[in-house]
């Protein structure tokens, strides 16, 4: 078969592996489609792993050593891949940050602070200098910048992935940020739902027990591979992608989409809020 164009496989690790194993691929006479055979990913996966723009998963990896004879060649490598690091992310982040820019539909539910997606500057300043009180400012200024480097998921076109968050009313009652800077944040998610670029769903403080009340879930599906689910805590974040626990996980997240209120009312108390902020007032609770 005829070998496509060349690839710097100098670039990063990822590239490297993937470069390798596109040779091992084409060396074998398989196309793309042939030697995912047998698998649960797409080509258009395939080929972002090739190009270094996609890390291969354990289990893709072992398919490569079966079917091109490898002799684990590619599961061996595949951590190293996994722990090559793009920017100032946290190490165990990464797989989200690259999963989430290749997403046909990201979901989260937020109890606790805005998601990283929908922060303004000041948000996700104060949250960083809140983790990390002895850091230095440039160290602070790193890790934001990287954080809203992520929305630009909101500013391509819309083939970029359908979100939708589910929001604890505590998170406008509650604001952590002076008057201000708390109707900017909400300003920016009022925004972004006006823009159709997102749908937000607010569950209210009387709504009583409800589905995941003690995480912070992202569900993100795509079009040429298997769901993945991602949860995380203060210093911490696990990736999922049992069949059995994604599908647990996702269910409890369609129940607490039904006990949250729908998108249009919840869009109107986000605006209400933000108005309050703008004078300086709390914002109203539900009762």
């Amino acid at each position: 078969m005829a070998r496509g164009k060349d690839i710097d496989g100098s670039t990063s690790v990822p590239t490297f592996y993937g470069k390798e194993l596109r040779w091992k691929r084409e060396a074998a006479g398989l196309s793309l489609d042939a030697f995912l055979e047998g698998s649960f990913y797409g080509k258009t996966y395939l080929s972002d792993i090739e190009h270094g723009e996609r890390r291969m998963p354990i289990d893709l990896a072992r398919h490569a050593d079966r079917v091109l004879g490898t002799d684990g060649f590619f599961e061996r490598h595949c951590e190293d891949v996994r722990k090559a690091r793009r920017g100032p992310h946290a190490a165990y982040f990464e797989k989200v940050l690259e999963a989430e820019r290749h997403a046909e539909c990201i979901e989260e539910w937020c109890p606790v602070t805005f998601p990283g997606l929908l922060q303004t500057a000041p948000y996700a300043r104060t949250l960083v200098r809140s983790s990390h009180p002895a850091a230095t400012d440039e160290w602070v200024e790193e890790k934001v910048t990287a954080r809203l480097a992520r929305a630009r998921l909101f500013e391509d076109d819309h083939s970029t992935p359908e979100y939708w968050v589910i929001l604890h009313e505590s998170l406008i009652a509650e604001p952590i940020l002076p008057p201000r800077d708390m109707a900017a944040q909400l300003d920016r998610v009022v925004e972004l739902a006006e823009r159709h670029r997102i749908t937000p769903q607010i569950v209210p403080r009387t709504c009583g027990p409800y589905p995941l009340m003690a995480a912070s879930v992202m569900v993100m599906t795509f079009p040429d591979a298997p769901p993945l689910v991602y949860t995380e805590a203060s210093y911490s974040g696990d990736t999922i992608d049992d069949p059995a626990l994604v599908k647990q996980y996702r269910k409890a997240y369609d129940r607490l989409r039904a006990v949250a209120l729908s998108p249009e009312t919840s869009l109107a108390m986000i605006k209400a809020a933000a108005e309050d902020s703008r004078h300086g007032e709390q914002a109203d609770r539900l009762e």
